[in-house]
């Protein structure tokens, strides 16, 4: 191998681990945010109602600044890699809820959750990478 091949593979190494950092760091988010509200449901008389939205709010708001903190470190394709960071964390969280639940179908909430989380990855990603 050359010297340019070797240097793609590192970097394309380097950007997978801070893709799953990433991640990670969403799921991180997303689970604290999710306590936070559940005990602002079970002890306030706030209405189950607006769980739907709030639940696409934290998914949106965590993908986002774990794709803007993520993308700071690899300083390009911000667009793309925080696309991913959005479309991996929705696949797993719909991976498990649908094992959990044993229904694998989608509804016009989980496209909604789908679109939300990767525009928000997206949108993260390019904060992130023009962050200075």
């Amino acid at each position: 191998m050359n010297k340019t091949t070797d240097g793609n593979n590192l970097e394309i190494n380097n950007n997978i681990g801070i893709i799953a950092k990433g991640v990670i760091l969403a799921i991180s988010a997303s689970m604290i945010l999710l306590f936070v509200f559940s005990a602002i449901l079970t002890y306030t008389n706030v209405s189950e109602s607006v769980s739907n939205p709030v639940i696409i709010v934290i998914t949106a708001v965590s993908i986002l600044i774990a794709s803007q903190i993520s993308t700071r470190k690899i300083r390009k394709n911000g667009i793309i890699n925080g696309g991913i960071i959005g479309g991996i964390y929705i696949i797993v969280l719909y991976l498990i809820s649908s094992i959990v639940t044993g229904n694998f179908s989608l509804g016009i909430n989980a496209i909604i959750m789908i679109i939300a989380s990767i525009i928000a990855g997206m949108l993260g990603g390019i904060i992130g990478v023009n962050a200075k």
